[in-house]
Formats: C-alpha cells, structure tokens, sequence
C-alpha cells in the first residue's frame, strides 16, 4: 500500500512539475531575461571602469548551455523532476498522517499535507531567503547561501512536525481550534526565533568585506572613482516580480500535487475498506480476520 501511495504521489508531482514549468516559462523567464540583460550591462560598465584604471578585464567564461536550452529543456526538465521528488516526499508525509491526524477523508488530508508542504519546505525559508533572479549574489557567497537556506528548510520543517505533534497532545485539553491556535502560535514563535538569529545575506563575512554592511545582496549602483552612477542598481520591479510569480509557481506545484493525488488515494484507500465492511451473502458483515 504505501508503495502505491509513493508512485502516484511522484505521478502527482510530475505533473505539478509541468504545469510550474509552464506557469515559470511564461511570467517569470522574462523577469530572469531582464536580470540577465541587466547583469550584462552591469559587466560592461565595470569593464569600462576596469580599463580606464588600467586594470585587465576578466575574461567571461563561455556558456555551456545556451539561453534557449535554459529557459526551455534545463528549466522544464528541472522543474519536472523536482515536482516528482517533492511528490515522494509528500506521499512519505502523507503516509506517516494516514490514521493518526484525525479522520480525514483521503482527500482533504492530500490538501493538509500540501499546505503543510509549501508553507514548511518553501514559503517559511522565503521569507528569511527569498529567492533571487540572477545577477543578485555573489560567487563567494555560494556555499554560506545555500547551508543557510538549507538549515532554514530543516527547522521549518522540523518545527512543523512539532507543531502537529504538539496540536495533537493538547487537543485533549483544549480542543482541536484552541490546540491548533496554540501549536501554530509556538510554531510561529520557534521559527521566528530562528530567522532572528540567523544573519542576513548582505551581513556575511565576504560581503561585509567588500562591499560594507547591507541588508541583501542585491546590486547598489555602480559609481566611478569620484562617485558619480555610471549604472544603476538592480531594477525593484523587476526584483518584485521574479519573487512573486516564484512563490505563486510553488503554490501551484503544491496545489496541484494535493488535488491530484487526492482523488488517487481515495480510489486506493476506498476499495480496501468497502471490502472490509461489505456485507456477506447472508446479510451480515463478514468479519474482519485478526491477520
């Protein structure tokens, strides 16, 4: 049973997959050109700074891949894959719930379990590390980036688990509203703590080094010697979009991964107890054997 449940959730996620890259593919690949272009421009302008001080350019390394092959093949097949690993996770979730988070019909548990997916694995991180298009970040900063994004995915979701284990010891007490008020409020409060304590990414040793204490990582204008802007800094629009059309692409993975293998549960799970309660040819239930 629960190597069925794990093959449709990464069936669901396939699909969720699809239907992100297409949503990406539309309304936030020109916001990725935009970053692009501008990264660009900026290196241009740097050159020019470079050369009149007398200093030697760095030479750009060549692109592996072309533009084309990212936003279509790399971002698609990208996207599909991790929509089918985050299915596998989910049906895990979803099988570790099945029985002991109430009764839940098939369905609205798939739903409970995705919420809880892309608030605890996706929203929640955002908000300390949102996501970024490129030319925000830098090289230096790679590694101390994504330890960091990582360790806030492990603590939102462990919390989140927490939370859940916490609701369901207090529900006795005080009730299912009341205990899921209390678990979320000392969810919210563990986890604020934590994004409390951790650093901002314009507050690493790398970045505080060379460029001076800063919030985020996104690119200040570029001045000259004597000050004056010869390029602008990273476009705000263009900045607020990319992270809004990337929270809206997860939510729709998340969403669809609920609402798809929902009803594909529900036909695996139904079936088993029908044929448990079923009545026998003499009218009466046939009991269920003790095996």
């Amino acid at each position: 049973m629960e190597k069925k449940l794990i093959l449709r959730g990464i069936l669901a996620g396939a699909v969720a997959g699809l239907l992100a890259f297409v949503f990406a593919r539309i309304f936030a690949e020109p916001q990725i050109a935009k970053a692009i272009d501008y990264e660009s421009g900026r290196d241009a302008a740097q050159a020019a700074l470079d050369k009149a001080a007398g200093l030697t350019p760095e030479a750009a390394g060549p692109d592996i891949f072309s533009r084309t092959i990212q936003a279509n093949v790399g971002i698609g097949v990208g996207m599909v894959f991790f929509g089918m690993a985050m299915g596998a996770l989910f049906a895990v979730a979803y099988v570790i719930c099945l029985g002991r988070v109430g009764k839940l019909r098939a369905r609205n548990l798939a739903l409970l379990v995705a919420l809880g997916g892309f608030l605890g694995m996706y929203f929640v991180p955002f908000v300390k590390y949102p996501a970024n298009p490129p030319s925000i970040g830098h090289p230096d900063t790679i590694k101390d980036r994504g330890n960091l994004y990582l360790l806030m995915v492990l603590c939102s979701v462990l919390f989140l688990v927490g939370a859940v284990w916490l609701g369901k010891r207090l529900q006795v007490r005080f009730g299912n509203w009341n205990a899921t008020l209390l678990a979320g409020g000392a969810y919210v409060v563990a986890i604020g703590i934590v994004m409390a304590l951790l650093p901002s990414l314009g507050e690493l040793s790398v970045n505080v080094q060379q460029y001076g204490h800063h919030a985020t990582e996104t690119p200040l204008p570029l001045t000259d010697p004597k000050g004056a802007i010869v390029y602008p800094g990273f476009p705000a629009d263009v900045l607020f979009s990319f992270r809004f059309y990337s929270v809206a692409a997860q939510a729709l993975l998340w969403a669809t991964v609920g609402l798809a293998f929902g009803p594909m549960a529900e036909r695996l799970l139904d079936p088993a107890t029908r044929t448990a309660t079923a009545p026998a040819p003499g009218g009466q239930p046939e009991p269920v054997s003790a095996a």
